[in-house]
């Protein structure tokens, strides 16, 4: 009953947040210097035909007209024509979105899977050699640049040692699986394609280790800093006292509570991914909304960057609230406070 009432609170303040979205990125937009209509026609058309152009995008009303109209269409699941394809914005998000969410995904778990560990045993060597290795590899990660890191990344394990490809989602002699969710991986082992499986993760797994070390940095420092606080309560000197195995103190009881505020960290870092996939998938020629939204800003194509904008909006908003729900279920104060 309490996850209702809160969602009944929350949800109103989600759709403010989303609109706040949809209205300053559509002032930004209009405030970039350049002409849509002169990009999509080229330099050497006549005024008339750029005026019968701007015209014919809704360019020539005035700003607050476009965005009521935008809004209208909006709410009917319509976000314009790509003025660089003139395909439905949503089609081609429909596309692009399953490679990023893909790589996100990936991210997402290598992230975790080394930055807990990580960080747990940081803790546990509190002041020791491996904890400040581990704050080494936590800072590293934190202060590298990714498009750095990324073209250093190709540089080594591309071109010199050449151990994984450098661009695309599988070799281009294989044939993708058939789309059912529009992620290789999944789709391919729902197809009991293993080749095709095989392919796609070695191809995804430069891009999204590249991606994933700067979070796993936070997720390390966050792991660290929350083991320490609990190896240092009463019923962990208790536990101690009993006898009870170390391996058990650690991972049965310490861990358990650690891990709370991870959690919400770990929701906001998913967000960071999905929307900060665009250098990555630009770098690693990734076939996602990254690489789809730069090669819309060159050509000033406003539906396609607002779509991108809000898809990744809504997705971050989404997130955020299915923590907020998670961190409820998980911690039985928090649940009763609320």
């Amino acid at each position: 009953m309490f996850l209702l009432q809160y969602l009944f609170k929350r949800i109103p303040r989600l759709l403010f947040v989303l609109f706040g979205v949809t209205l300053f990125t559509f002032i930004i937009s209009h405030m970039i210097p350049g002409d849509p209509a002169r990009m999509l026609i080229g330099q050497r058309a006549s005024e008339e035909t750029l005026n019968r152009m701007r015209a014919e995008m809704g360019l020539d009303r005035p700003v607050y007209v476009q965005y009521l109209q935008y809004m209208k269409n909006l709410s009917q699941g319509d976000l314009g024509l790509s003025i660089r394809t003139q395909q439905p914005v949503v089609k081609e998000l429909k596309t692009f979105f399953p490679a990023t969410l893909e790589l996100t995904l990936v991210s997402m778990i290598i992230t975790l899977l080394m930055g807990i560990p990580l960080g747990v045993l940081a803790a546990v060597k509190r002041d020791k050699i491996a904890d400040h290795l581990s704050r080494l590899v936590a800072l590293l990660g934190v202060s590298t640049p990714l498009f750095w890191s990324g073209l250093m990344v190709l540089l080594l394990f591309y071109k010199h040692l050449q151990l994984f490809p450098a661009a695309g989602r599988i070799d281009v002699f294989l044939t993708p699986p058939p789309a059912v969710t529009g992620m290789y991986l999944l789709d391919s082992l729902l197809a009991r394609d293993f080749t095709v499986f095989f392919n796609a993760l070695h191809h995804i797994m430069l891009p999204a280790c590249c991606l994933a070390y700067i979070q796993l940095a936070i997720i390390a420092r966050q792991v660290r800093a929350s083991m320490v606080e609990v190896l240092e309560q009463d019923y962990i000197r208790t536990a101690k006292a009993n006898g009870i195995p170390r391996y058990k103190i650690i991972y049965q009881y310490a861990l358990k509570n650690a891990l709370l505020p991870t959690v919400t960290v770990a929701g906001l870092i998913f967000g960071e991914l999905l929307g900060g996939a665009i250098i990555t998938e630009t770098i690693f020629a990734w076939p996602g909304m990254g690489k789809y939204v730069v090669d819309s800003v060159s050509f000033l194509d406003f539906p396609a960057i607002m779509g991108f904008t809000l898809v990744v909006a809504f997705c971050y908003v989404m997130i955020n609230l299915l923590v907020d729900l998670l961190y409820k279920l998980l911690d039985p104060q928090i649940r009763e406070v609320g």
